[in-house]
């Protein structure tokens, strides 16, 4: 048989045989290269080099998509490295207090409810306030400016740095204890950052719960998320002793709501990544779509009602909110800490970023690192970013 003949013949056997499908793989399209961050390791390690209060730094940058897209250390920092977040800590618990109040299930919780309801003590503040204002700094409770300004009138509600108190008994104590020489408000009138209203907040986490607040961070949220070690203590006092050893966190009892979160890159990269996705964290929905963007809506506008940098941002639910230009759009959202670290998304760009320091001094309160990286750093990250 003459070879065109035959090879005819045996492609039309062959289809024969064949069911028609086209069994041919998928083309596979390959993933885009990383982008380029050798801009922001640079200002980075400059930072680091010229601030004596900053010996060290690290940074992890991640993607909606891809998840940690860099990840990089600087100083006597390294990419393991294990901090206390501070103020960090505040988005984190508000996801903890959220999750509580979807799981319809298991807990009769509203956030939106007076806390009233959940407590089973006499209060002496507004009965009008909510979990919702208490995660908002809009409870009316003296924030934190008093606790570091006028002690001694703050100091009924001081157990919220104690570390052998426990949280339900700290609560207690905040909301039965007035502070009648500190200026305060009726519920969601002001904009008071801070303080005793996030440890009560806890507080009511625990009682409807019905667990102990790490059990709690553990069940809605460490676990789904896969975390290695985030967990929440009560360090405030201590914190200059803090050697970054996980097992040394103390005040597991009476972990501190607003600042007593400890993680390393990895973990609070996740964390990050929910925020980017809606509230999945991989496979697992910890979140709602919903509840997620309730933590970014604006409640208070910049410049009302407290001292300091912060003043420049308005704010949300544990979010910063970072002010649009002039016919523009809210996009960046920002997390800063007194000991020197800040985190922060961009939704328009579909990335979020932490960039960890550790000045346990609090010579600082993180002024010039938080201002430094938001002025400079976070332009520049932009550089290589798909618009």
């Amino acid at each position: 048989m003459p070879r065109v003949k035959y090879l005819l013949v045996l492609s039309l056997l062959l289809f024969a045989c064949s069911d028609g499908s086209d069994d041919r793989p998928d083309i596979v399209e390959p993933e885009p290269p990383l982008p380029d961050f050798s801009a922001v390791d640079a200002w980075l390690e400059e930072f680091v080099a010229a601030q004596e209060q900053y010996p060290g730094s690290s940074i992890a940058i991640v993607d909606e998509n891809r998840g940690i897209i860099h990840k990089r250390a600087f100083g006597d920092q390294d990419e393991e490295t294990v901090v206390l977040l501070a103020s960090l800590s505040k988005v984190p618990s508000v996801m903890l207090e959220l999750a509580l109040n979807e799981d319809d299930a298991k807990v009769d919780f509203d956030i939106q409810a007076p806390i009233a309801n959940y407590l089973p003590w006499e209060g002496v503040w507004d009965p009008a306030i909510t979990t919702e204002h208490l995660l908002s700094n809009r409870s009316g409770i003296p924030g934190l400016q008093y606790f570091l300004t006028q002690p001694v009138e703050y100091l009924p509600h001081i157990c919220q740095g104690n570390p052998a108190d426990t949280l339900s008994g700290c609560a207690e104590t905040i909301f039965t204890t007035p502070l009648p020489n500190l200026p305060s408000n009726p519920a969601n009138t002001a904009f008071d950052y801070g303080g005793s209203q996030w440890q009560l907040s806890g507080g009511v986490a625990e009682s409807v719960g019905g667990g102990t607040w790490n059990q709690l961070w553990d069940q809605y949220v460490a676990q789904p998320c896969g975390l290695e070690l985030a967990r929440f203590g009560n360090n405030v006092t201590e914190s200059a002793s803090w050697d970054g050893n996980p097992d040394s966190l103390i005040g597991l009892e009476n972990p501190n709501i607003e600042g007593g979160m400890i993680a390393n890159l990895d973990d609070y990269a996740k964390l990050l990544s929910l925020h980017l996705n809606d509230g999945a964290c991989g496979d697992n929905q910890v979140l709602s779509p919903e509840s997620v963007a309730s933590m970014r809506e604006q409640r208070t506008s910049a410049g009302a009602g407290d001292s300091g940098y912060i003043q420049i941002w308005g704010y949300g639910m544990g979010w910063w909110v970072n002010p649009p230009e002039e016919g523009g759009s809210i996009y960046l959202y920002l997390d800063p800490g007194f000991y020197g670290s800040l985190s922060w998304i961009d939704v328009e760009r579909g990335y979020g970023a932490v960039v960890f320091f550790e000045d346990y001094t609090s010579t600082d309160g993180g002024a010039t690192s938080v201002l430094a990286v938001f002025a400079e750093l976070i332009p520049v990250s932009y550089t290589h970013l798909r618009a």
